[in-house]
């Protein structure tokens, strides 16, 4: 099943800052967050995730949006790289602020990564992956408990060639009620 570009790039933050924030929940506030993407790869702007989604069938589409929701993340209806998710302070404290559920030590066992800094609003970490092979630069900003961005660096190979993808995410604090979205990394 093709996956949506806005919560790809979540999971590709998840995957690569897999081991780096076990149990440590960030410096925001749970609730309904508005998560904005953005990707270059190979210093290239990559095209709107939405248009993917707008191009399946109605059912197709219909059904990853379902799955999407159970999963606490919802997307934009403009087709843009914006995403509603509902982050309980479990999902913070495991990870959902990611895009990941730190449940999966397959996902863990994949990715080797240390913290290279940590203070009150800032934290940087070095990741190294297999299957899929990526090496990766992070740093998350958290600017105050309703606000925090993320710029991260991947390096992977493909069909033996570098490529670097520069991932972004800007993420504002909409309220503490996420009304019917489920919080990211509940059980459907």
């Amino acid at each position: 099943m093709l996956m949506p570009r806005p919560r790809l790039a979540l999971l590709v933050l998840g995957l690569v800052a897999a081991s780096v924030w076990a149990q440590t929940a960030p410096p925001i506030k749970p609730g309904l967050w508005e998560i904005q993407t953005g990707r270059d790869v190979d210093g290239k702007k990559a095209p709107d995730p939405g248009d993917r989604l707008k191009n399946l069938p109605p059912a197709q589409r219909a059904q990853i949006e379902a799955m999407m929701k159970q999963r606490g993340v919802a997307l934009s209806n403009d087709g843009s790289a914006t995403v509603k998710i509902c982050l309980s302070a479990d999902s913070l404290a495991h990870g959902g602020w990611q895009g990941s559920d730190r449940s999966d030590h397959a996902q863990n066992e994949r990715c080797k990564s240390e913290v290279t800094e940590r203070n009150g609003s800032t934290w940087k970490w070095h990741a190294a992956c297999t299957d899929p092979e990526v090496v990766s630069d992070g740093v998350a900003e958290f600017t105050n408990g309703e606000s925090y961005t993320v710029h991260l660096t991947n390096v992977t190979k493909a069909q033996g060639m570098p490529r670097t993808t520069q991932m972004s995410i800007a993420a504002k604090w909409l309220g503490a009620s996420c009304g019917d979205l489920k919080p990211a990394g509940a059980k459907p």
